[in-house]
């Protein structure tokens, strides 16, 4: 999402992330890979709930629960235009902006 900034700005799409992380974690990973977009905290889950990102999951052969990797297009009236669920962050913009181009 960093890197492709510019040309999602251009399509008039802005970025932002959300996590359960707290804003101080959430600050130091900000300045580590120099984001530039906003990150927000959920640190009691109920919107990765809401929006069907937290659930059950595998990791390392053992069934737990947890964030499940979603990114979503919404557009300016709040209306979910696309949702992908388990998504890599190398597949995020290339879908989204296959999306956009219709």
């Amino acid at each position: 999402m960093r890197d492709a900034q510019a040309e999602l700005t251009k399509k008039g799409v802005a970025a932002a992330g959300i996590s359960p992380d707290d804003p101080a974690a959430q600050k130091k990973f900000d300045e580590k890979y120099q984001l530039r977009f906003p990150l927000l905290s959920d640190g009691d889950r109920s919107v990765a709930k809401i929006y069907g990102a937290w659930g059950a999951k595998m990791m390392y052969g053992k069934k737990t629960e947890g964030i499940i990797r979603s990114s979503f297009l919404i557009d300016e009236h709040g209306k979910i235009i696309q949702a992908w669920y388990k998504i890599s962050p190398q597949d995020t913009v290339p879908k989204a902006l296959a999306t956009l181009a219709g």
